[in-house]
């Protein structure tokens, strides 16, 4: 959740994310910020090169959670959550990454240690997570390492 303010400061994004104000958003910091307006001074350029850095993942990761992005992947998300098992998990501060037997990982935002251990320590790790996980916390798809043919 700290990753999530953090950037939403940065774009002055309040709320709901809006994909629109967002690019605009982006646009004009990454104007305001780029490298090539500091040459004059290195520690501004610097300055600037971190600060490019930080819009460039700022964006590529709040786009990866906007609303409209979750609602273009659902239905594949759907398929995983309810036909694919859990392979591995990796729980570090308040998220989770959650890698799936068809080659899908998301990632999950928010979850405590608590809800972690009766994750792992639950009968049924698939059910207690679509139950208490899956629909419940800001979930991003991180990468895919397998590809179905």
């Amino acid at each position: 959740m700290k990753r999530i303010n953090q950037y939403k400061k940065l774009f002055q994004v309040e709320g709901e994310i809006d994909l629109k104000e967002l690019k605009t958003s982006y646009r004009t910091l990454v104007k305001e910020w780029h490298p090539d307006k500091h040459t004059a001074d290195d520690t501004k350029k610097e300055e600037a090169e971190e600060m490019s850095r930080q819009l460039t993942d700022g964006y590529a990761f709040l786009i990866s959670i906007a609303p409209e992005t979750i609602a273009k992947g659902l239905d594949e998300y759907n398929e995983t959550i309810n036909n694919a098992s859990i392979e591995d998990l990796h729980h570090k501060s308040m998220l989770l990454e959650v890698t799936f037997t068809d080659g899908s990982t998301y990632e999950y935002f928010g979850v405590n240690k608590t809800l972690f251990s009766k994750l792992v320590n639950a009968d049924k790790m698939q059910r207690f997570a679509r139950r208490n996980i899956f629909n419940s916390f800001t979930y991003r798809k991180s990468k895919r390492t397998v590809e179905q043919e």
